[in-house]
């Protein structure tokens, strides 16, 4: 039985995620800012002490052995570049903390166990087609700290292939979840399809497909590659 810790996994994506790997077989344990069930730990990721607690408590959950790490929570919040000096800052800080630093705590500690083990490991990040192409003004931050991730999935992944462990990173575009839902809307909804030349936002379920493949099925030769889905809105 593989052995997954799925952060973010209360909604959209990680909800859809969770589904689909448990149907697999998989052991998942959740993660979100408060439990909401008895299989989820609960972890503000925007306090960096408490991302230790998490990795130990899914350890324990886990009876010791974790494969798969999937760096799923996301923080969407805009953060205008007019308003006051601090709130901006502090808009910055928080974002970061959720999106780039929270899983980069929880890759070292990934890292370290497989290496400690000697066994084999995945790691999945969900970045964002954001990474590559960047993100409206209000959203420098978070185009930021996505594309940060992506820099640092390819550092594991070329850093840590020689103790199989394998990192794969997923950019989704616009994706029909609750984060993404008021963003859609202030930046004129369906007006906004315009630029998907697939017509119409990511499903959910479409993105937990990809995550849960390069979670349980992809080659390890495919270690360090970026898949991207947003219909074809951003072509590499």
């Amino acid at each position: 039985m593989t052995r997954i810790l799925l952060t973010g996994s209360s909604r959209g994506i990680g909800a859809a995620t969770r589904k689909q790997l448990e149907a697999k077989g998989a052991k998942v344990i959740g993660h979100g800012t408060q439990a909401y069930d008895e299989h989820t730990i609960g972890a503000d990721l925007s306090r960096p002490e408490n991302v230790a607690g998490l990795w130990e408590e899914a350890l324990t959950r886990a009876d010791g052995e974790i494969d798969v790490l999937i760096n799923n929570a996301g923080l969407f919040d805009a953060t205008a570049l007019d308003i006051e000096d601090g709130e901006w800052l502090a808009g910055w800080q928080n974002t970061l903390q959720i999106n780039l630093t929270a899983a980069a705590q929880l890759s070292r500690l990934a890292v370290q166990h497989w290496q400690t083990r000697g066994a084999a490991g995945r790691i999945v990040h969900i970045a964002s087609r954001a990474g590559h192409r960047g993100d409206s003004p209000a959203h420098w931050h978070y185009a930021a700290a996505k594309g940060g991730m992506l820099a640092m999935h390819k550092t594991i992944a070329r850093a840590y292939a020689k103790d199989r462990i394998c990192s794969f990173a997923i950019t989704p575009g616009f994706t029909d979840t609750a984060m993404a839902g008021d963003y859609l809307e202030s930046r004129g909804g369906s007006g906004l399809l315009a630029d998907i030349p697939l017509g119409r936002v990511a499903e959910p379920e479409e993105i937990a497909s990809i995550a849960v493949y390069c979670a349980l099925e992809a080659p390890e030769s495919m270690t360090g590659t970026t898949i991207d889905a947003n219909g074809a809105s951003y072509v590499r």
